[in-house]
């Protein structure tokens, strides 16, 4: 089957993107921190803006914004490869031993307005929450709650709405 991915330029899309086996490799700072690196490096060769993000130990919902030439889907096929070629050589794995590090479709959702951003912004937030790893959504470090709550987004207006479903989880 083939899909076809639904592209606006200059629109923000939600994505979520699985390890293969639900492996939880984030758990190693290591891991967490190469993933950082290697999305600033493809930062660098298809531009976007971070809108927010959570990574948990399986698996990351980010909110991105492609800019210039860019789009969401050059950016997870850079992403998924240049991370997996790094990871490889600090397991001390040779390029040609096989690894499927990721599941090999991502999940993304095209934002349509601003009540949708915010809906899965505060999902992206909760995420950790939902799955039992903290009571309370600014204790996760590895998210941009903190940045947002800065902002004065937080805490959450009463009109909240989660999405409608598990968005690929």
């Amino acid at each position: 089957m083939n899909f076809r991915r639904h592209y606006i330029p200059g629109g923000a899309v939600f994505i979520t993107q699985v390890v293969q086996d639900r492996e939880p490799i984030f758990r190693d700072p290591q891991a967490m921190l190469l993933l950082r690196e290697t999305l600033r490096n493809v930062k660098v060769l298809h531009p976007f803006t971070m809108l927010g993000y959570v990574f948990l130990p399986d698996h990351f919902h980010i909110i991105l914004q492609p800019t210039g030439d860019s789009n969401f889907s050059d950016i997870m096929h850079s992403l998924k490869p240049n991370f997996t070629k790094e990871y490889k050589k600090r397991l001390g794995l040779l390029p040609s031993q096989a690894m499927i590090f990721w599941q090999k479709r991502f999940w993304d959702h095209v934002i349509r307005d601003d009540r949708d951003f915010e809906n899965h912004l505060h999902y992206i937030h909760n995420n950790p929450v939902k799955h039992g790893y903290v009571a309370d959504a600014r204790d996760w470090k590895d998210s941009s709650y903190i940045e947002w709550e800065k902002r004065g987004l937080y805490p959450l207006p009463v009109a909240w709405e989660e999405p409608e479903n598990e968005w690929g989880e």
